[in-house]
């Protein structure tokens, strides 16, 4: 009786007199639960490219960095530096210049796998002229049935 006396009910618990000592996380949690569904959402949209339909290969996945630099084409032969639209005579001066790592950038290259073979060597030998050497390929997994 004497801890009714005080306003303690135990546990930590207080009457109508003193305040609730207990932390209510539910807000918190709801918060973090629509961040991580914003983030989940987002991060299917943060990938760089021009919409392209790739080539399926059986190659093994490599590690992907941020700030890798991505030259696309489409199967009309349209070329772009990371989603700007751009000629082959521009390409090297524009490489040259977003590199970070110099010419250690890696260098994506995405080509549409209804288009042609000759664009996608042109740009290529354009980017390995330029002096890049670090070049990859890009590609769809297959899909086992």
């Amino acid at each position: 009786m004497a801890s009714m006396r005080h306003g303690r009910t135990g546990r930590g618990r207080r009457t109508k007199r003193g305040m609730n000592s207990e932390i209510n996380v539910t807000p918190l949690v709801d918060v973090m639960l629509v961040l991580l569904i914003v983030f989940i959402l987002t991060a299917q949209f943060l990938s760089v490219g021009v919409p392209l339909e790739l080539p399926k290969t059986d190659a093994q996945a490599m590690s992907s960095e941020q700030d890798e630099l991505t030259v696309s084409i489409r199967k009309d032969g349209t070329i772009y530096l990371q989603e700007t639209e751009t000629t082959l005579e521009e390409l090297k001066t524009r490489l040259i210049a977003m590199a970070a790592n110099g010419y250690e950038e890696r260098i994506n290259i995405r080509g549409d796998k209804d288009g042609d073979y000759g664009p996608v060597m042109r740009v290529m030998a354009t980017i390995n002229a330029a002096g890049f050497t670090n070049i990859g390929l890009v590609t769809d997994p297959v899909v086992q049935k």
